[in-house]
């Protein structure tokens, strides 16, 4: 991969989850040299810890809204969040405050998924099947 793809691309954690040894993702296989985020041997398994990281802020934190999830997801402290909700809720056809009732729905998780790491990546794109791969073990 070259330099000039977005750093969440080129560690395969397209969300830039954070990491923490106490995570033991499925495929992670390190910490980016002098930084702060998690490497993964795949992106469709990083795409699979982005989506397996916002059911649990649905299910054992009670984020029910993008305004929410995205708050967590990017805290106001080093983020334009306000944006950030703006285009996720655009991207995923939902209001800021909208509910959402079902993470589990692949529409719901795909589009939330699909929105932060556009946002996240300068609207990169991965191809279909590998967003749907990641999508399905999101979801298993």
């Amino acid at each position: 991969m070259t330099q000039s793809l977005p750093r969440g691309v080129r560690n395969r954690n397209p969300g830039n989850i954070d990491f923490s040894p106490a995570n033991n993702w499925v495929g992670q296989s390190g910490k980016e040299p002098g930084g702060r985020f998690c490497i993964f041997d795949t992106p469709e398994n990083g795409i699979r810890a982005l989506g397996k990281l916002l059911q649990t802020y649905y299910n054992k934190h009670g984020l029910r809204t993008v305004t929410a999830i995205i708050k967590r997801w990017a805290p106001e402290v080093e983020n334009d969040t306000s944006a950030y909700v703006r285009a996720v809720a655009q991207r995923c056809g939902l209001g800021p405050s909208d509910p959402i009732k079902n993470i589990k729905d692949e529409k719901i998780l795909g589009g939330l998924v699909h929105a932060i790491i556009k946002h996240e990546n300068a609207n990169y794109e991965y191809p279909p099947a590998i967003f749907a791969e990641g999508l399905r073990r999101a979801l298993a």
